[in-house]
């Protein structure tokens, strides 16, 4: 290839990495993104190959394109809450009752406080 061939060759490739960098930040989603980084990664290792650095393309090959996009959608995909069942009680502590139902034995006589001796509960000793 001659250099004015080569210089342009990089000039056209520098443009459409600046362009997939645009499109990854302006792609909505959370998965979408991802994909387009990963064309993005592609782009810049293509770049890497046209102004002669194979090494680094190869590690953006295996990092950029590949590695990092797999990462964050096993993430996306780990994070991801399903939605939950209409009526179904939202999950709290199990040691807890959900707040609309009362302990056991709660507000029956000698049912005092945890610590406290039976009979000395908030009623008085009027059961």
């Amino acid at each position: 290839m001659t250099t004015g061939a080569l210089e342009a060759l990089q000039v056209v490739v520098l443009l459409l990495v600046g362009g997939a960098a645009t499109l990854v930040v302006a792609v909505p989603g959370r998965v979408r993104p991802v994909l387009a980084l990963s064309f993005y990664g592609l782009l810049l290792a293509v770049l890497f190959l046209v102004v002669q650095a194979p090494d680094v393309t190869l590690s953006e090959l295996v990092v950029g394109a590949v590695a990092l996009p797999l990462i964050l959608l096993l993430t996306i995909a780990k994070v991801r809450d399903p939605a939950p069942a209409p009526g179904a009680a939202a999950p709290g502590p199990p040691d807890q009752a959900p707040p609309d139902q009362a302990p056991p034995g709660a507000g029956q006589p000698g049912a005092g406080q945890p610590g406290q001796p039976p009979g000395a509960g908030g009623d008085g000793g009027q059961g």
